[in-house]
């Protein structure tokens, strides 16, 4: 560790590669007999990307981590945890659009996936955005179409 920051100490190893928030590590493949390399983000316990890795010219050991390879790996390991964020962000929070005395109204189901007792709040907006309806629901309700529709039209009720 570094003590000005507490941030991890630089480290550029033929087969450990650390800066920028992240390490490589070169490992043995436990399928075959090749290498496979590693990305963690620190604070982390698993690996964000695990990938095959190069063999070195002896055809035995892994080709050394480089500068340029450490900053693909970098941005590879990056592009994909942004996209699970993406994937969960999609999962927990859902809309779509209902039409109500001839104004569309956007119907939006956030899920709240707390440890213990995870819930949705299933929201209702006018064009505007002016909120209209919030209500409570369990998070495995069924967001659907014809679910947003019967809730408007029962004037907001709580759906059963």
């Amino acid at each position: 560790m570094d003590n000005e920051h507490d941030e991890p100490a630089l480290v550029q190893e033929p087969r450990r590669w650390r800066d920028k928030g992240w390490t490589a590590q070169v490992i043995k493949n436990e399928d075959d007999e090749g290498w496979a390399v590693a990305m963690y983000l620190d604070g982390q316990s698993e690996p964000a990307l695990v990938g095959p890795w190069t063999m070195g010219r002896d055809k035995k050991n892994p080709k050394p981590l480089d500068s340029s390879a450490f900053n693909t790996l970098v941005k590879t390991a990056s592009e994909v945890i942004q996209r699970h964020e993406q994937q969960l962000r999609a999962q927990l929070h859902k809309s779509l659009y209902v039409a109500q005395d001839g104004e569309w109204l956007k119907v939006s189901l956030e899920i709240v996936p707390l440890e213990d007792e995870p819930y949705a709040l299933l929201r209702a907006e006018d064009a505007a955005g002016k909120q209209l309806a919030e209500q409570r629901v369990p998070a495995e309700f069924r967001f659907t179409k014809a679910a947003a529709e019967a809730w408007v039209a029962s004037g907001f009720e709580r759906p059963r």
